[in-house]
């Protein structure tokens, strides 16, 4: 078992088949590459999800051995500004690229945090560089780019991994790791993951530290997570006669599973559905779970707000 390297980059794809769920994807990407010029791109969507793994493969195939010498990434959250975009970007973008390739690549990683100021310069510099440069802007949120932007990019949608697609993936970390994942670990970390196959090696490694046999518990604590069933005990506790049971249940599971406040109100926020009350009534509480995050956000008390939701959830059955 080697757990000296990061396992997110250790078993980052190294081809087009191996990138799991965004097909329809992959596939116009691979046209672009047999024809050997593609327009400017944007690939908006879920972390984790093969987005700066595709830009690097492209790069990889359409340059081979010099790809290194012919691909800029930036990540666009830690250099931000509009020098980044005059100095580092243009002064790539403007020389020719090395060797028989059609044209440079500049990725810029996390581009919905540019500024407005940065973007501004950004499409100027895309307009006026295209014949020896490319951009492929990756990003999370493709409504904080500006519209002019986003007119000059093909943009392609990445989607959350389904569970048979991280299945396979743990799979493959498992047997090449020597790890033993029983079903019900092998759902909790799949429903632990939220679709990102980069938190889904990072929770598999970190338990692997600790253990070749992954169980349930690893997991949670390595995610930082409380177990569902008993985030659900303490909601329909609360909704019983039990709200201050319920809320030690809570006070306790937050300490010795070291969790945020908002970690626990998305948690709440995913069982919420499953619990036998009304439609309406979940509906109201559900509201009251994106109001209570939003007090967290602007720097309420957590232990507060946690106890002020769980009083609606004792109400809710009155």
């Amino acid at each position: 078992m080697d757990i000296g390297a990061v396992w997110a980059e250790k078993y980052r794809p190294s081809d087009f088949s191996e990138l799991k769920g965004q097909e329809e994807t992959v596939k116009r990407v691979k046209a672009f590459i047999e024809q050997r010029n593609i327009p400017h791109l944007m690939f908006s969507g879920h972390a984790g999800t093969g987005k700066t793994s595709l830009a690097i493969l492209m790069a990889k195939k359409l340059f081979g051995p010099e790809w290194r010498q012919n691909f800029l990434e930036l990540n666009a959250s830690d250099e931000r500004g509009i020098d980044v975009v005059r100095v580092k970007v243009k002064d790539f973008a403007r020389t020719r690229a090395i060797s028989n390739a059609p044209f440079k690549i500049i990725c810029l990683d996390e581009s919905d945090s540019l500024t407005k100021e940065a973007q501004q310069a950004l499409r100027r510099t895309m307009e006026n560089y295209t014949a020896t440069c490319r951009f492929i802007l990756i990003n999370n949120y493709s409504s904080k780019i500006i519209e002019p932007i986003q007119s000059r990019c093909a943009i392609f949608r990445f989607r959350p991994l389904e569970e048979g697609e991280l299945g396979a993936i743990v799979d493959r970390i498992a047997q090449n790791e020597g790890l033993s994942i029983s079903g019900n670990a092998k759902k909790a970390l799949i429903e632990a993951s939220e679709g990102d196959c980069r938190k889904l090696a990072n929770i598999m490694q970190s338990c692997a530290a600790s253990s070749r046999t992954i169980t349930e518990e690893l997991i949670y604590s390595a995610a930082s997570m409380a177990k569902p069933k008993e985030i659900k005990e303490i909601l329909v506790l609360s909704m019983g006669k039990g709200f201050i049971e319920a809320r030690d249940k809570l006070l306790n599971a937050m300490l010795s599973q070291g969790l945020s406040g908002l970690d626990v109100v998305k948690q709440i926020q995913k069982e919420l559905p499953g619990l036998d009350i009304g439609t309406a009534k979940k509906m109201r509480l559900i509201d009251k779970c994106g109001e209570i995050e939003f007090r967290m956000v602007e720097g309420s008390d957590e232990f507060v707000q946690l106890e002020a939701l769980l009083s609606n959830f004792a109400m809710a059955e009155d």
